[in-house]
């Protein structure tokens, strides 16, 4: 039995699906909706779910990034007897962006871990659905600046392969698409599965901070900005680890557009 938080997000649910079409017996675990209710904040509730359990993925919420302990939860874990887990983390990590902190929890917990970090998420265009159905536009900042955008999709058939694999046991995975994109070559992307036009709006970056903080803590927001904004050359370098654990190419941008055009229509 592999158990799977955050399992209704972007990455959680095609995790869900990678592993039950595999024929693992999957408990899904959310804060809300279907599935096994818990919340990583309050360890004390993964405990229904954990007897027995071969695997845990822990994947973290904005706000518990800002201001929660993964030691309890880990410890949770530990002592249920689970000897495997895989960290959801960020490439803002490997590039010093990020502190380590919950990595750090994982790596000295004494179970068999593995850690992946995902770079920019293709699924962030989500945030533009809304105003290219009602108006076919999107504002975005720093237009030009190219990060390779990565599929979640990808994210989860390689989560599914270290849950189910001691091969990748204490590995470190950067996750990234096959290149690097822009905003604008973004809003192109989607425009030409849409087959109508739409109106690009390059925000500064403190329009783009004043919407940010809407959903985000400030720290994730100013350390994001910065990721979009001044990307190093780590952050904007291709990683070959998806093809390495996949045998295959990442998916690029216009695929998970094409997945997910429904959402833009």
């Amino acid at each position: 039995m592999i158990v799977i938080t955050g399992a209704t997000g972007n990455v959680g649910r095609p995790l869900v699906q990678t592993l039950t079409a595999a024929g693992e017996d999957v408990v899904p675990v959310s804060r809300h909706g279907d599935g096994f209710q818990a919340d990583l904040s309050r360890p004390e509730t993964l405990k229904p779910v954990l007897d027995g359990a071969k695997a845990v993925f822990l994947l973290t919420s904005a706000d518990f990034l800002a201001g929660g302990n993964l030691q309890d939860a880990v410890d949770v874990i530990r002592e249920a007897g689970v000897p495997r887990v895989v960290l959801l983390s960020s490439q803002g990590v490997g590039t010093k962006r990020h502190p380590s902190v919950h990595e750090d929890v994982v790596t000295g917990s004494g179970l068999d871990w593995t850690i992946l970090r995902p770079g920019n998420f293709a699924s962030n265009a989500f945030a533009w659905a809304e105003s290219i159905r009602t108006e076919r536009a999107m504002a975005a900042p720093f237009a030009d600046v190219a990060l390779p955008a990565v599929d979640p999709q990808d994210i989860a058939e390689v989560a599914a392969a270290a849950l189910t694999d001691p091969r990748h046991t204490h590995a470190i995975y950067t996750l990234t698409g096959p290149i690097a994109i822009t905003p604008r070559q973004q809003a192109e992307a989607i425009q030409d599965a849409l087959g109508t036009p739409i109106h690009f709006t390059e925000l500064t970056r403190a329009e783009a901070r004043a919407r940010m903080l809407t959903f985000m803590p400030p720290p994730v927001v100013e350390a994001t900005l910065d990721v979009l904004g001044t990307p190093t050359p780590a952050e904007q370098a291709i990683s070959p680890d998806i093809e390495k654990v996949l045998n295959r190419q990442p998916h690029p941008f216009a695929d998970w557009v094409a997945r997910n055009l429904q959402a833009f229509r």
